[in-house]
C-alpha cells in the first residue's frame, strides 16, 4: 500500500467527520444567531488570539507536563496492582472491590479531599488525575491476565517455564492486547480527571482546564477555543499514539487484516 493511500484511508474518514461537524456547527450558529453559540470563524479568531498572546501554548504545555507525570504513575501502579491481584486469589477477593469502588467514584468527588490533603497546589491536581485513572489500569490488567486461555499456561509449563518466567514469557505477552485496551481507557480517565482538577483547583493556573473556568470572565469564543484544544489533544494522543500501538500489536498477532 502506498503512503498516499495509507494516509487517505487513515485520515480521510476522521477529517470527513470533523468537516461535517464544523458544517453542522456553522449552520446551528447561523440559525440561532446567539452569542452563546459563536460561529467556527469567530472561535478560530479567538484561537489565533490565544496563540499570539501565548495563553494557549503555555496552558497546553503546563497541562501536558502534569498529565505525563500522573499518567506514568497511574500506569505503573495500576499495572503492578493488577498483576499482584492476578497472582493472589485472596488479595484479589479482598482488594478488587475497593479498586472497583475507586473506579466508579466521580473524578470531582476527589477534588475537595485533594485540596484538604495537599492544599490548593499542583499536588492536588496531580493526585486527582492519578486516582482517577489508576483503578481502570489495575482492573484492565487483572482482567486481561485472567482471560488468557489456560492452555497457554499449560503449554508454557510443559516447555519448562515456571514462576515469574512463566508470566514474563507466556502470560503477560498473551494478555498484552487487553492491557493495551486498559492503557487507552486509563489515558481517557487521566485526561478527564486532570481537566476536572485544573478547572476546580485555583492553584492550577495556566492549565487548559483553568482556561474553562467561567470565573475568569473569558468570552464564549475563548472558552470554545480552549475546549477545542482539549479535544484535539485528547483525540490526537489517543489516535496517533495508542491507536498506532494497538494496530501494531494486533498486526503482530495476525488480528489485523491488511488490504
Amino acid at each position: 500500500m502506498s503512503r498516499a493511500r495509507w494516509l487517505a484511508e487513515e485520515l480521510g474518514p476522521p477529517l470527513a467527520g470533523v468537516v461535517g461537524l464544523i458544517a453542522i456547527w456553522a449552520i446551528v450558529a447561523a440559525v440561532t444567531d446567539s452569542a452563546a453559540i459563536p460561529s467556527p470563524s469567530v472561535v478560530w479568531s479567538a484561537f489565533l488570539d490565544g496563540i499570539r498572546d501565548g495563553s494557549l501554548p503555555d496552558a497546553a504545555i503546563k497541562t501536558l507536563i502534569r498529565l505525563a507525570f500522573s499518567f506514568v504513575v497511574a500506569v505503573v501502579s495500576g499495572t503492578a496492582l493488577g498483576l499482584a491481584l492476578a497472582l493472589n486469589g485472596f488479595a484479589r477477593r479482598a482488594i478488587r472491590p475497593i479498586v472497583v469502588a475507586l473506579q466508579i467514584t466521580p473524578f470531582v468527588a476527589w477534588v475537595p479531599l485533594a485540596v484538604i490533603w495537599f492544599g490548593a497546589t499542583e499536588r492536588a491536581v496531580v493526585f486527582v488525575a492519578i486516582v482517577g485513572s489508576f483503578p481502570s489500569m489495575a482492573l484492565a490488567t487483572l482482567q486481561a491476565i485472567r482471560q488468557v486461555p489456560p492452555l497457554y499456561e499449560r503449554a508454557g509449563r510443559t516447555l519448562g517455564a515456571r514462576g515469574w518466567s512463566l508470566y514474563r514469557k507466556v502470560i503477560v505477552p498473551a494478555a498484552l492486547p487487553g492491557v493495551m485496551a486498559g492503557l487507552q481507557q486509563a489515558w481517557g480517565f487521566a485526561w478527564k480527571a486532570l481537566m476536572a482538577g485544573e478547572l476546580i483547583v485555583a492553584a492550577a493556573h495556566a492549565g487548559l482546564g483553568h482556561l474553562l473556568d467561567p470565573r475568569r470572565g473569558a468570552s464564549v469564543p475563548t472558552l470554545f477555543a480552549a475546549l477545542a484544544v482539549i479535544v484535539v489533544i485528547g483525540v490526537a494522543v489517543d489516535y496517533l499514539l495508542f491507536g498506532q500501538l494497538d494496530r501494531r500489536i494486533r498486526r503482530r498477532r495476525g488480528l489485523l487484516v491488511e488490504t
